[in-house]
Protein backbone atom coordinates (compact mmCIF):
# COMPACT_ATOMS: atom_id res chain seq x y z
CA UNK A 1 0.00 0.00 0.00
CA UNK A 2 1.42 3.40 -1.19
CA UNK A 3 2.01 5.92 1.81
CA UNK A 4 -0.43 8.56 2.07
CA UNK A 5 -1.13 11.79 4.35
CA UNK A 6 -4.35 13.61 4.35
CA UNK A 7 -5.08 16.79 5.40
CA UNK A 8 -7.86 19.08 5.83
CA UNK A 9 -7.21 22.86 5.47
CA UNK A 10 -10.18 25.77 5.50
CA UNK A 11 -9.77 29.47 5.85
CA UNK A 12 -12.59 31.73 5.02
CA UNK A 13 -15.90 29.91 2.92
CA UNK A 14 -13.28 27.61 1.56
CA UNK A 15 -12.31 24.04 2.43
CA UNK A 16 -9.85 21.67 0.93
CA UNK A 17 -8.82 18.18 1.32
CA UNK A 18 -5.35 17.41 0.59
CA UNK A 19 -3.88 14.54 0.01
CA UNK A 20 0.22 14.21 0.22
CA UNK A 21 2.16 11.22 -0.97
CA UNK A 22 5.94 10.60 -1.69
CA UNK A 23 6.66 11.56 -5.65
CA UNK A 24 8.51 13.94 -7.62
CA UNK A 25 6.90 17.43 -6.64
CA UNK A 26 3.48 17.31 -8.55
CA UNK A 27 0.71 19.60 -7.91
CA UNK A 28 -2.55 19.62 -8.20
CA UNK A 29 -6.16 21.14 -7.64
CA UNK A 30 -9.31 19.55 -8.93
CA UNK A 31 -7.46 17.86 -10.95
CA UNK A 32 -5.50 21.06 -12.89
CA UNK A 33 -2.10 21.92 -12.29
CA UNK A 34 -1.69 24.35 -9.21
CA UNK A 35 -0.21 27.32 -11.59
CA UNK A 36 -3.19 26.74 -13.58
CA UNK A 37 -5.90 26.39 -10.99
CA UNK A 38 -4.41 29.59 -9.10
CA UNK A 39 -3.54 31.66 -11.39
CA UNK A 40 -1.25 34.20 -9.48
CA UNK A 41 2.65 33.63 -8.19
CA UNK A 42 1.67 35.11 -5.01
CA UNK A 43 -0.84 32.37 -3.99
CA UNK A 44 1.24 29.43 -5.51
CA UNK A 45 3.90 31.03 -3.49
CA UNK A 46 1.76 30.53 -0.50
CA UNK A 47 0.13 27.15 -0.78
CA UNK A 48 3.99 25.83 -1.36
CA UNK A 49 5.74 27.60 1.78
CA UNK A 50 5.03 25.07 4.25
CA UNK A 51 7.32 22.06 1.51
CA UNK A 52 9.32 24.73 1.11
CA UNK A 53 10.12 25.70 4.65
CA UNK A 54 10.91 21.42 4.89
CA UNK A 55 13.13 21.55 2.01
CA UNK A 56 10.00 18.43 0.96
CA UNK A 57 9.30 20.40 -2.39
CA UNK A 58 10.08 17.93 -4.41
CA UNK A 59 10.14 14.82 -2.58
CA UNK A 60 6.01 14.90 -1.99
CA UNK A 61 3.20 14.79 -4.80
CA UNK A 62 0.03 16.93 -3.97
CA UNK A 63 -3.44 16.45 -4.32
CA UNK A 64 -6.04 18.49 -3.62
CA UNK A 65 -10.01 18.77 -3.92
CA UNK A 66 -11.12 22.46 -2.99
CA UNK A 67 -14.54 24.22 -3.13
CA UNK A 68 -15.78 27.19 -1.68
CA UNK A 69 -14.92 30.73 -1.51
CA UNK A 70 -12.36 32.43 -3.26
CA UNK A 71 -8.61 32.17 -4.97
CA UNK A 72 -7.23 33.77 -1.77
CA UNK A 73 -9.61 31.68 0.58
CA UNK A 74 -8.76 28.41 -1.48
CA UNK A 75 -5.22 28.75 -1.47
CA UNK A 76 -4.91 29.35 2.58
CA UNK A 77 -7.26 26.05 2.90
CA UNK A 78 -4.58 24.17 0.39
CA UNK A 79 -1.45 25.70 2.06
CA UNK A 80 -3.42 24.91 6.08
CA UNK A 81 -4.33 20.77 4.74
CA UNK A 82 -0.44 20.64 3.53
CA UNK A 83 1.12 21.33 6.52
CA UNK A 84 -1.50 18.98 8.76
CA UNK A 85 -0.61 16.48 6.38
CA UNK A 86 3.00 16.87 6.30
CA UNK A 87 2.72 17.19 10.11
CA UNK A 88 1.34 13.75 10.28
CA UNK A 89 4.96 12.34 8.24
CA UNK A 90 6.97 13.29 11.16
CA UNK A 91 6.79 14.77 15.04
CA UNK A 92 9.98 16.45 13.74
CA UNK A 93 8.29 17.95 10.78
CA UNK A 94 4.98 19.54 12.86
CA UNK A 95 7.53 20.94 15.03
CA UNK A 96 9.17 22.81 12.06
CA UNK A 97 5.36 23.96 10.84
CA UNK A 98 4.07 24.89 14.16
CA UNK A 99 7.35 27.60 14.45
CA UNK A 100 6.32 28.86 11.45
CA UNK A 101 2.81 29.54 12.01
CA UNK A 102 1.69 26.98 9.05
CA UNK A 103 -0.93 24.44 11.74
CA UNK A 104 -2.84 27.54 13.00
CA UNK A 105 -5.92 27.87 11.30
CA UNK A 106 -6.94 31.74 10.13
CA UNK A 107 -10.31 32.37 12.14
CA UNK A 108 -11.07 35.68 9.87
CA UNK A 109 -14.30 36.02 8.18
CA UNK A 110 -16.35 38.45 6.46
CA UNK A 111 -18.69 40.18 9.35
CA UNK A 112 -22.04 40.49 8.55
CA UNK A 113 -24.23 43.06 7.27
CA UNK A 114 -26.31 44.76 10.05
CA UNK A 115 -30.03 45.74 9.10
CA UNK A 116 -31.12 48.92 8.39
CA UNK A 117 -27.51 49.87 6.88
CA UNK A 118 -25.90 49.50 4.11
CA UNK A 119 -22.60 47.13 5.40
CA UNK A 120 -21.47 45.37 8.40
CA UNK A 121 -19.61 48.88 9.46
CA UNK A 122 -20.12 51.25 6.86
CA UNK A 123 -23.21 53.70 8.18
CA UNK A 124 -25.38 55.79 5.71
CA UNK A 125 -24.11 59.50 5.57
CA UNK A 126 -25.42 61.70 8.08
CA UNK A 127 -27.58 65.05 7.24
CA UNK A 128 -27.64 68.05 9.57
CA UNK A 129 -30.39 69.70 7.84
Amino acid sequence: MENKFFGTGKRKNAIACVIVRPGKGEKSVNGKPLMEYLKSDVLVMDVEKPLNMLGAAETFDVVARVRGGGLSGQSGAIRLGISRALALVSEDNRKVLRKGGMLTRDSRVVERKKYGQPGARRRFQFSKR
